[in-house]
C-alpha cells in the first residue's frame, strides 16, 4: 500500500491529545508520513514520539497551564452561563483561525491525503467543505450528539425511562441550546460568511459526527446510552488509549502490592488537579487508616508537600503512575471522572468511585452510576466520611466489580487500532465490530 499523508490535529487539552497518539504511532510504525498541527506545549511529547510538530500560528495558544490565566471565569461560571464562556472562549474564537493554518500547512508544506481529528476541533468541518479530504473525528469523550433517546449534554443526566421524562429533556436541550448558543451561532455564521460558505442552520453538537467521514467512538455501546436515531458514521473502537512504548517503568515497591488489604489508586486528572483539597486530601483523610495500599498520582502537583503531610507506610504518593501497570493490581479507583482514566480502569475490570462534574465529567459519571459500574458522589468537593463509606460499600457489594469485568470482556474483544485501521485504509465500512 502507497504511504499516505497524515495530519493529526487536537485541542490542547490532555484528554483530547494523549488519545489519539496511539492512532499516531499505529499508522507511524506501518510507514505513514505522520505529522501533527496543535499547541507548542505538546512538542517535547510530540519529539519523544518522532512526530514533527506544526504549532499553532493564528490560533491563540490555550493550554492546561495557562487557561485559567487567560480565561479566569471559566472556574467560576457553573451550568448553562459556564458552558457558554467555554463555547465561546476556547472552541468558537479559534475555528476560523486553525482552518487557516491548516489550509497554510495543506498549500505550503504538508499536502496530507487524510485528516485525523478530536471531536471538539470544530474548523473540521471547513476543513471538510473547502480543503476536501477524508476527514477522520475521534471522539475521546461521551457521545454529545443530538438523540431524541438522551438527556441534554453537560447536566449529568441519565436517560428519561418514560415518554414524559424524554418530553422534558427535550424542552431542556432546546431551552439550554437557546441559552448557550444563540449568541455564539450568530458569530460563527459570520465566519463561515467571511470563508465564503453558507449559513449553518444545524445543531452544533451534530457538527463532528455530520461532517466527519467516520466518527471513531471510544468506548463500547455497551456503556453509551442507546441512539435509536444513531448517526451511521458513528464506529465504536473499543478503549482508546494512549500510546504506550515497551515500558521501562519500575514500581519501586512491589512487595507493597500483596502486603495490604486492598489496592486503590486515587488521581484527580490532569486539568483540575490544582486544588487537592477537591479529592486527593478528602480520600487519603478518609482512607489513610484503612489497611488499604493508597497510591496518589499527582501530576508534579505538590507532590513533596502531600509526601510529608502523609508520611504513612501505606501510602504511597507520585508524581507519574503507570496506571495501566497498577490497575491490574487495583480494587477501586477513585477519580474526578476523566474518560480515558475510567475507560482504562474498565478495560482492567476495576470499579470506579467517582466525584466530579466540571468539563463534562458529570456525564461520564452519570454512565458509571447507569451501568452500576462504581458509585458517582455528585460533588467536586465529597466529605472524607462520604468518601470512606461509599468506598467501604463498593468494596464489599460485588456488584460492581462483576458489572466492571462484564465490561472489561467487552472491552477485550476490540482491537482497538485494527479496527481503524481496517476502516481508513482497507475500506471495510459496511461490517461492524461485536
Amino acid at each position: 500500500m502507497t504511504p499516505k499523508k497524515i495530519l493529526f490535529a487536537t485541542m490542547p487539552i490532555d484528554g483530547h491529545f494523549n488519545p489519539l497518539t496511539g492512532i499516531a504511532m499505529h499508522f507511524k510504525t506501518k510507514g505513514h508520513d505522520v505529522r501533527w498541527y496543535c499547541s507548542q506545549s505538546y512538542e517535547e511529547k510530540l519529539q519523544k514520539l518522532g512526530i514533527h510538530l506544526f504549532p499553532y500560528k493564528r490560533a491563540r495558544d490555550v493550554n492546561s497551564e495557562n487557561l485559567h490565566t487567560l480565561y479566569p471565569e471559566i472556574s467560576k461560571l457553573k451550568g448553562p452561563k459556564g458552558i457558554k464562556y467555554a463555547f465561546e472562549k476556547l472552541f468558537l474564537d479559534n475555528i476560523e483561525n486553525h482552518y487557516i493554518d491548516i489550509k497554510e500547512i495543506y498549500d505550503n508544506e504538508f499536502e496530507f491525503d487524510l485528516f485525523f481529528c478530536d471531536s471538539a476541533f470544530y474548523a473540521l468541518q471547513i476543513i471538510n467543505e473547502k480543503i476536501g479530504k477524508p476527514v477522520y473525528v475521534v471522539n475521546p469523550g461521551p457521545m454529545l450528539e443530538i438523540s431524541r433517546d438522551t438527556p441534554p449534554n453537560f447536566l449529568g443526566l441519565t436517560p428519561a425511562r418514560t415518554i414524559v421524562g424524554k418530553k422534558i429533556h427535550q424542552l431542556m436541550r432546546i431551552f439550554m441550546d437557546k441559552m448557550i448558543f444563540t449568541e455564539g451561532m450568530k458569530l460563527y455564521n459570520n465566519m463561515r460568511k467571511s470563508q465564503g460558505l453558507p449559513m449553518y442552520n444545524g445543531s452544533f453538537w451534530d457538527i463532528s459526527a455530520d461532517y466527519s467521514t467516520l466518527f471513531f467512538q471510544s468506548g463500547v455501546p455497551e456503556f453509551e446510552y442507546f441512539r435509536s436515531d444513531l448517526n451511521p458514521k458513528v464506529k465504536f473502537t473499543g478503549a482508546l488509549l494512549p500510546f504506550k512504548k515497551v515500558s521501562d517503568y519500575s514500581f519501586k515497591y512491589p512487595e507493597k502490592l500483596k502486603q495490604y488489604e486492598k489496592v486503590i489508586l486515587i488521581s484527580q486528572g490532569t486539568i483540575d488537579n490544582k486544588d487537592q483539597n477537591k479529592l486527593i486530601i478528602p480520600a487519603l483523610e478518609a482512607l489513610k487508616d484503612k489497611n488499604y495500599l493508597l497510591l496518589v498520582a499527582t501530576g508534579n502537583i505538590n507532590t513533596d508537600e502531600l509526601r510529608n503531610k502523609y508520611n504513612l507506610p501505606n501510602i504511597i504518593i507520585e508524581d507519574f503512575i503507570d496506571f495501566d501497570f497498577i490497575m491490574d493490581y487495583a480494587d477501586l479507583y477513585i477519580t474526578n471522572g476523566g474518560y480515558g482514566g475510567v475507560m482504562l480502569s474498565l478495560s482492567k475490570g476495576v470499579p470506579i468511585l467517582t466525584a466530579g462534574i466540571t468539563e463534562g465529567k458529570n456525564d461520564i459519571n452519570a454512565r458509571i452510576r447507569y451501568y452500576k459500574v462504581g458509585i458517582d458522589l455528585k460533588t467536586e468537593r465529597p466529605a472524607s466520611d462520604k468518601i470512606r463509606i461509599k468506598a467501604d460499600e463498593m468494596l464489599a457489594n460485588k456488584t460492581f466489580k462483576s458489572n466492571a469485568a462484564g465490561l472489561q470482556s467487552i472491552l477485550g474483544n476490540y482491537n482497538t487500532m485494527q479496527i481503524i485501521e481496517d476502516y481508513v485504509l482497507n475500506n471495510k465500512n459496511q461490517f461492524s465490530y461485536a
